[in-house]
């Protein structure tokens, strides 16, 4: 089984003006940590909500020109046993490369496996394939000029 796994990232950011500029170098400096050994996680600015009213707000909380930026990172993880083990797979990749970075796990899906769509649909083409020719042909279903080659008239 395969998964996508999405791991919300706290990065600090030093002497920003806004939340912009916060966000432009937390993402900079997230990718300078993770390459070139893990060029494959996608980086993104995490979402963040009020928590008393749900409105969304900048992922970047910016105070006395410092900052901290919500960026969400994902990754593939392929072959695992079950979502538990895909979070701990991409949470301890991660987290090798981003020390003292706090992770939490945001979202775990299950990527379905097109091949085994398929070989299911070819299983069932070739067992109705199979019914087809072992099915008895009788001998009005012949053609006359094929019941002559088989000697039954």
């Amino acid at each position: 089984m395969d998964c996508r796994v999405v791991v919300e990232a706290a990065i600090p950011v030093y002497d920003v003006g806004s939340a912009d500029e916060a966000v432009r170098i937390a993402i900079s400096k997230t990718g300078d940590m993770l390459n070139p050994d893990l060029n494959y996680v996608e980086i993104s600015m995490g979402t963040r909500a009020c928590p008393h009213c749900e409105e969304e707000i900048d992922p970047a909380f910016v105070a006395a020109d410092e900052a901290l930026v919500s960026l969400e990172l994902e990754m593939t993880v392929f072959n695992v046993e079950d979502e538990e083990h895909a979070s701990r797979i991409a949470r301890k990749e991660i987290g090798q490369r981003m020390q003292k970075v706090p992770l939490d796990i945001v979202e775990v899906d299950v990527i379905e496996d097109d091949s085994e769509e398929i070989d299911d649909s070819q299983a069932d083409t070739d067992e109705s394939t199979e019914s087809t020719t072992e099915s008895d042909a009788s001998d009005e279903d012949i053609l006359p000029e094929f019941q002559d080659l088989i000697g039954e008239k």
